[in-house]
């Protein structure tokens, strides 16, 4: 397979949550844009899918959302930002749906924003090109699994279980938070509407092609305090 061109590749994060969890720590900003070790969040994690080469960033925000706007609206250099933003909440599903008209890619590279696993994502992406489905998802194991989607593959490693009532059994694979979507996926979505990636857009999408790239990375996450003080030990030999 040949070299994937990812500068030619769009990627979205999805950096408009609410964070409710982290208000005592973080109330002056959006999650993503919490501090690790003087630099925000979503700085590291941008940094880290640009050593990959992407260029193009669509990012889509809600919560305090001009705050991230003004951050990297006025950014010089190779990587071009633009912002997706929404006037009430619209979950991550929708989300994706309000970016369509600057997505401009016929695949495109998904994140959390307030999260990192750090996956080889060109071999993500051609993982998602030999499979030839609507949606890639990168998965890795968790012993705990509290507030995370469990995730069953079959022998193909396609996706034909996900969500929380799926029993957990020990060790589980769980969402990681990144995903490649073709584009035609955006048909699939309704606009205007508040809707999960997880539990509204894939049950209905599963019989034409989601699959799992298993990875053992470790999922780093900063939805709570503890969580966010485990990232930014993790994350301290990231240069300032």
């Amino acid at each position: 397979m040949e070299k994937v061109r990812t500068k030619d590749i769009d990627v979205i994060i999805l950096c408009g949550g609410l964070g409710t969890r982290l208000r005592d720590v973080v109330d002056d900003c959006p999650k993503s844009m919490a501090e690790i070790n003087g630099r925000p969040f979503l700085d590291i994690l941008i940094d880290y899918v640009a050593g990959y080469g992407f260029i193009r960033f669509i990012l889509c925000t809600g919560f305090k959302g001009d705050l991230i706007k003004r951050h990297y609206e006025n950014k010089r250099g190779r990587l071009m930002f633009m912002v997706s933003g929404e006037d009430q909440p619209l979950g991550t599903g929708g989300a994706i749906k309000n970016a369509e008209s600057l997505i401009k890619s016929d695949m495109f590279l998904a994140l959390n924003g307030d999260s990192l696993c750090e996956i080889d994502i060109e071999d993500f992406i051609k993982f998602h090109i030999r499979k030839g489905g609507f949606i890639s998802v990168a998965v890795t194991g968790m012993e705990s699994p509290i507030d995370y989607g469990i995730i069953r593959l079959d022998g193909d490693q396609k996706v034909i279980g996900y969500g929380e009532k799926i029993p957990a059994s020990g060790n589980e694979i769980i969402n990681a938070g990144l995903y490649v979507f073709d584009k035609k996926i955006l048909k699939e979505i309704p606009s205007g509407k508040k809707l999960s990636l997880e539990y509204d857009v894939f049950p209905g999408i599963l019989d034409k092609g989601v699959y799992g790239y298993v990875v053992e990375k470790r999922l780093l996450d900063i939805g709570t305090p503890e969580r966010l003080e485990i990232a930014r030990k993790c994350l301290g030999r990231v240069k300032q």
